[in-house]
């Protein structure tokens, strides 16, 4: 068994895109609790489905949300966040009175999100596999192959 059979691909590529999520509620208001955690647990479920995003872990706190994931290449960390942000925000509004009540303006989460890439070759390792390809021209960090 070969590093490369830990990838996942689609039709034309092969990829390892893991990345970490975390959003918190509008004003840190601790309601993700019994139902609504359930809920939103389930939406952001569904997103990452239709995504195509497979969720490695995942945890809902009463005013936060954590999400560690592996994403195709064709999909962007923001593009993934605004519609689990959005869809879940809109659902939840419509689901539960009292978040209506603690979320005027129609906001269920803060604005903005962390994400950081995460996975198994570390920087320097790249840049070592990059050094050590057979190119005898170079410019700067960036080299060019004589075709050979």
């Amino acid at each position: 068994m070969s590093i490369m059979d830990n990838y996942r691909r689609t039709s034309h590529t092969k990829f390892d895109i893991k990345l970490h999520f975390v959003w918190i509620t509008k004003y840190r208001k601790p309601f993700l609790v019994g139902t609504i955690a359930t809920r939103v647990r389930d939406l952001v479920r569904q997103v990452c489905t239709e995504f195509e995003v497979e969720i490695l872990k995942g945890h809902v706190s009463k005013d936060h949300v954590h999400l560690y994931v592996s994403c195709p290449p064709h999909v962007s960390p923001s593009n993934l966040m605004q519609r689990i942000k959005g869809r879940s925000s809109r659902r939840l509004l419509s689901d539960f009175a009292e978040i209506r009540k603690a979320c005027w303006g129609r906001h269920v989460w803060a604005r903005g999100f962390f994400v950081a890439s995460s996975g198994n070759v570390t920087d320097e390792i790249v840049r070592e596999y990059i050094e050590k390809q057979d190119v005898p021209q170079q410019d700067d960090n960036f080299k060019v192959g004589d075709g050979n």
